[in-house]
């Protein structure tokens, strides 16, 4: 904990440094529940990913130090702390925490903020009334109510929206887009099913796939903004190039665009099956008669992880699809089976002069297999939609197939 001074008196801040002891800074701005585990978890977070990153006490006129869960007689004293709260007090405080990191040796003088539930509304009225580098707010409660300061947005500025958020209802939502949309230094996400705090580890509405997506969003968003010039520019880079590549195999299902993004001599390699091909002649042939075409109508992929370096982009996902038809690129030989399938699948990039190189594409050929019926698993140590459903539920049983 360190303290920050402010005009009319002083507050303590939870302070994470990176591992290199300098980096861009991060206000992250709490929860109604103060500067608990959680919050402290996530200003390790961005530490871990090279932010200086500082969480202020926003209830220290109420009850300094407070740590609440949100559960039970915690809830309820959450909500009275947040009805009693001063919020341009709140806001004030935010922004003298955001220049007590500008001037701190360990920050490069570029601050930004993420800010969640009241954090949230909070982050949006730093970026309308302070002149943060950048700033991210999750599930904003309130911030229609600020609108008629929307003008004022002084820089990059990207909101989560949960879309079925009992705290911000349809009609605060449009409201938002309306003042929002046309502003080009704002983004918002809207995530359809999504409940208030589905971000937060451990909650009643967390959601483990659409937090990882938000969180990567930020990160990218953060790292753009924050980090400068050089490898964190590249690195943006890459993964929108990746995900151009991806928009064009399956959304627009076009070779010749698929093709633009590849260097000459690229290869794809899908390791399992060693389908694939070498330069654009080859792959011209496989994508315009093995692979886009014979994607099934229902095929859907789960992000769960992202990794980007300085020439490589990694995505982990979960790869889901009904065999309805021929798949030669994954099932050569095999005729429609009509059964669903689900599979942990992981895709390394490598980038060269700007455009794709080579793509490795991982599976376990055994999972799917199983799952379609072509082999006995339970004759083999072979796991089934179990392996993918373990990847996107880590808490899952481990260990079924020794105990078998």
């Amino acid at each position: 904990m360190t303290t920050i001074k402010s005009p009319d008196g002083e507050f303590e801040a939870y302070l994470s440094l990176p591992a290199s002891g300098y980096g861009p800074g991060i206000v992250v701005l709490q929860e109604i529940f103060g500067v608990n585990p959680h919050m402290r978890s996530i200003a390790d977070w961005y530490a871990a990913h090279g932010f200086v990153a500082i969480c202020p006490d926003l209830f220290w006129r109420q009850q300094p130090g407070i740590e609440l869960t949100d559960r039970g007689d915690d809830l309820n004293k959450a909500f009275e702390l947040y009805s009693a709260l001063d919020e341009a007090k709140a806001a004030e405080d935010s922004a003298t925490t955001m220049e007590f990191l500008r001037t701190h040796p360990a920050c490069n003088g570029r601050v930004g903020a993420v800010g969640f539930c009241l954090g949230g509304k909070l982050a949006y009225l730093l970026s309308v009334r302070s002149r943060p580098d950048c700033v991210v707010g999750y599930y904003g409660v309130g911030i229609e109510k600020a609108l008629a300061e929307s003008a004022n947005v002084s820089g990059p500025l990207l909101l989560h929206i949960a879309g079925s958020d009992d705290y911000c209802p349809p009609e605060a939502q449009a409201a938002i887009h309306q003042a929002l949309d046309s502003n080009p230094q704002v983004k918002i996400h809207t995530y359809p099913n999504r409940e208030h705090a589905f971000g937060r580890t451990g909650g009643e509405h967390y959601d483990e796939n659409d937090a990882e997506l938000a969180h990567l969003r930020s990160l990218e968003f953060l790292v753009k903004h924050l980090a400068g010039a050089g490898i964190a520019n590249a690195q943006q880079v890459l993964s929108s190039k990746w995900d151009n590549h991806v928009k064009y195999e399956f959304a627009t299902r076009n070779t010749d665009d698929t093709l633009e993004t590849m260097v000459a001599d690229a290869y794809v390699n899908h390791v399992p099956v060693m389908t694939g091909g070498v330069g654009h002649a080859e792959l011209r042939e496989f994508y315009s008669k093995r692979f886009i075409p014979q994607m099934p109508p229902d095929t859907s992929m789960t992000p769960v992880s992202r990794t980007i370096g300085v020439d490589r982009v990694v995505d982990e996902m979960v790869f889901e699809f009904t065999h309805t038809i021929k798949m030669d690129w994954m099932l050569p030989g095999v005729e429609p089976t009509g059964k669903h399938v689900k599979v942990a699948l992981v895709v390394i990039v490598h980038f060269r002069d700007g455009k794709l190189a080579h793509e490795h594409i991982y599976w376990d050929q055994a999972s799917v297999l199983a799952q379609l019926g072509l082999i006995d698993s339970s004759a083999l140590p072979v796991a089934g939609v179990e392996s993918a459903e373990k990847v996107l539920d880590p808490t899952r049983r481990s260990n079924e197939l020794m105990d078998r």
